[in-house]
């Protein structure tokens, strides 16, 4: 439920900045860059919050926060309010639940499952994900088109409510003691545990460059689609659709992948992948259809799932308990400040030099992340390190 509001209202909301307010690649760079600001600002600070109260408070706070956002938008739909700086400070306020969210879940799956079964049950969360990525831009380029901004912000708020009321019934173990240190002192602790662990280094850097070159897409997808492709948002709205598409195939795939090679190759699926589903983005400057973008999407959504899945689980082996929420936090938030920066460049470089420009840009930030993966030493690990003390 709350991966699907998520998805439902970033789905729809560029869409409606296109289709109502005019929005180029400029504004759309800008609603990206602003929604993915609380990801770099607050990340670390939740993150030392999971590691010191119940998760599961936390996470229903946020989603409840989420859905205040929510029910902002739909208000500011029905007076005639709605406007570019509305939707980027509403979807700045939503972001912020989905910080809280994003950092406290990851933290709180190893006090709910054994070491043994980490790959499994984050196989299965990254699957109800895909659910959502498959289904909500879909049915948010649906919904824009048929029913207007209004139902679709409707959809979403009930569905993060529906949230809340499901977390209200999650059991979570009461956290172990510990003693409390100085709060920065706590967060550099997290960070120099990830930069002198070889493999956690490598996946962060990894993943801080494929978000650049993911934000220089996004921001200019919805207009490059729209003005050079000609596709209706409900069309968008399918070739985005086919990223959760892709996703649900990967997490259904993941776990044969992690089987039939060793554990570092799985890890290294995903950036590989990236690199051609940036390919087949970019030969829609030759062949303009609407199939070969939504089997980009479907590339980069069912190669990074694989990755999200077993990074994820190096990342839980690796770090000792009463760090995750910090060391989660650490991945967060240099993958938020690597978004801001890929948004930004990407809505300077479509307004500047066109929407092409900004998928061979891409194309060669995909290329660079899959080769520091590629070099890494995680290509001789063949299976889940032993738990850090």
């Amino acid at each position: 439920m709350a991966h699907s509001a998520e998805q439902l209202s970033l789905a729809a909301v560029p869409m409606i900045a296109v289709l109502l307010l005019d929005a180029g690649p400029g504004d759309i760079g800008l609603l990206a860059a602003v929604q993915t600001l609380p990801f770099l600002l607050l990340s670390l600070p939740l993150g030392l919050m999971v590691d010191r109260m119940p998760r599961r408070r936390l996470m229903m706070a946020a989603e409840t926060l989420r859905a205040a956002s929510l029910l902002a938008l739909l208000a500011a739909a029905l007076t005639g309010y709605l406007s570019i700086g509305w939707l980027a400070v509403l979807g700045f306020v939503g972001a912020v639940g989905t910080v809280a969210f994003s950092v406290a879940a990851p933290a709180l799956v190893p006090a709910l499952v054994p070491r043994a079964a980490l790959a499994q049950a984050n196989g299965r969360l990254e699957l109800a994900r895909s659910a959502a990525f498959a289904g909500g831009p879909a049915l948010g380029g649906a919904l824009v088109s048929w029913a207007g901004a209004s139902a679709t912000f409707v959809l979403a708020s009930v569905m993060s409510l529906a949230a809340v009321a499901l977390l209200w019934r999650l059991g979570e173990p009461p956290l172990a003691p510990r003693a409390a240190r100085h709060p920065l002192r706590e967060v550099q602790d997290g960070a120099r545990f990830v930069w002198r662990e070889p493999m956690l280094r490598s996946v962060l850097l990894t993943a801080a460059v494929w978000n650049i070159a993911w934000f220089v897409l996004q921001a200019a997808y919805v207009p490059y689609a729209m003005r050079v492709l000609g596709l209706g948002a409900e069309v968008v709205g399918a070739t985005l659709g086919a990223f959760g598409a892709g996703m649900v195939v990967g997490a259904l795939l993941a776990p044969r992948i992690v089987q039939a090679m060793p554990f570092g190759r799985a890890i290294q699926v995903g950036p590989v992948v990236s690199v051609f589903a940036a390919a087949v983005m970019a030969s829609t400057l030759v062949v303009p259809s609407a199939w070969v973008a939504g089997l980009s999407f479907f590339l980069f959504g069912a190669g990074p799932v694989v990755w999200t899945i077993t990074s994820t689980t190096l990342r839980q082996s690796l770090t000792p308990a009463a760090m995750l929420g910090r060391v989660g936090a650490l991945f967060l938030t240099v993958n938020a400040g690597a978004r801001p920066v890929g948004a930004a460049l990407g809505g300077v470089i479509g307004a500047r030099w066109g929407e092409a420009a900004c998928l061979w840009l891409a194309l060669g930030g995909f290329a660079l992340q899959a080769l520091l993966i590629t070099r890494s030493q995680l290509g001789s690990l063949q299976r889940l390190p032993e738990a850090v003390a």
